[in-house]
């Protein structure tokens, strides 16, 4: 028996033992890393400006921390405090007139009459008040989980960027490939994370900022509001309905019909046509040509489907790990049909 099938032997089964050892920690060590990935080349940018690593990883971590994970602790507790003090009673009979002004302005309408009135009829509003405020309960009994989960990523997130560079020429040296391959598929995994991440966080601000400023306006949080909408236009084709619906039907439900329509067409002109169909793309065609060192070369509905499919999966982290899957992937292929060419020519 050859030394290197009794190590390899050996290593699988260790590394069956690391796996089940750190399970708990997998999913944070996994985000963490494709986060290390995706930021490497900011890292560098940083490290080339205050000529020290640690210094530049401690920005980083202090900047993902207050552009990604602030937010999302905001709206967990600010949510949490809203449903553990909202009138029930008050929210039950706002929704009920709701109801009721539909049915009459149906009326008015009657190829609408039969539907609203149908739809309408389904609804039990109590039962669904009920519902609604039972996410306050979830958020409280799951806020404490997602924070720890957070402080991991954190933690791992620190540690992968400061040795990141140590990680990866070891990786890239234990790979049994040539070594222009291995640099090649790391790059091309790294420029697509790169894409993926600065993309969704720039237009999430940026429209989230549209949604926050314009509501404030009308005296509701706008930071709240603002963030949840940047969080929400994440789900495609219908996340921003999810945020500007429900205050729209607020707003129709306490006779402020004009104000309703005014944020309606506010969020479904600035936001949905101008700033989501014709500014996002503009985004994300400047990063992938401006921002990373190579343009990416793996076709952007790929890359859409690719966060779908992970949102829908994975949950949350899925818009990262999706399009990482996805990417690497295809690399691989890429780099089997190379060798798969090259063993057909040197094969008489």
């Amino acid at each position: 028996m050859k030394a290197v099938y009794f190590l390899i032997a050996i290593a699988i089964i260790t590394i069956y033992f690391m796996v089940e050892l750190f399970s708990p920690f997998l999913k944070s060590m996994f985000v963490a890393l494709l986060l290390t990935v995706a930021t490497s080349s900011l890292t560098t940018y940083f490290e080339n400006r205050l000529k020290t690593r640690v210094l530049a990883t401690i920005v980083m971590t202090i900047g993902l921390t207050a552009l990604f994970f602030l937010p999302i602790l905001y709206c967990i507790f600010s949510f949490a405090n809203f449903f553990n003090h909202v009138n029930q009673q008050e929210l039950i009979a706002s929704l009920n007139d709701l109801k009721l002004w539909l049915v009459a302005l149906s009326k008015d309408f009657t190829f609408l009459q039969d539907f609203v009135t149908q739809i309408t009829s389904k609804i039990d509003v109590g039962k669904t008040v009920q519902n609604v405020l039972s996410i306050g309960a979830y958020l409280g009994k799951n806020s404490a989980k997602f924070m720890m989960d957070m402080v991991f990523i954190l933690i791992f997130f620190f540690f992968f960027t400061l040795y990141s560079t140590s990680i990866a020429t070891f990786v890239k040296d234990l790979l049994p490939i040539k070594k222009d391959d291995s640099i090649v598929l790391f790059y091309e995994s790294s420029n697509v994370m790169t894409v993926v991440l600065y993309s969704i966080l720039i237009t999430a601000i940026f429209e989230g900022f549209l949604f926050g400023f314009f509501l404030s306006l009308f005296h509701y949080d706008g930071l709240l509001l603002g963030v949840l909408y940047g969080f929400a236009s994440l789900i495609p084709v219908v996340g921003g309905i999810i945020m500007w619906l429900p205050v729209v039907i607020y707003e129709a439900s306490t006779n402020s019909m004009t104000n309703a329509v005014i944020i309606a067409l506010y969020s479904i002109i600035v936001i949905s046509i101008i700033a989501d169909t014709f500014i996002k793309p503009i985004i994300i065609k400047y990063i992938n040509q401006r921002v990373v060192k190579t343009p990416t070369r793996v076709n952007e509905l790929l890359i859409f489907f690719s966060i779908v499919a992970g949102l829908s999966t994975i949950g949350f982290w899925g818009m990262i790990i999706g399009p990482a899957i996805v990417t690497f992937f295809i690399s691989i292929m890429h780099l089997l049909k190379k060798y798969s060419d090259d063993f057909k020519e040197n094969t008489p």
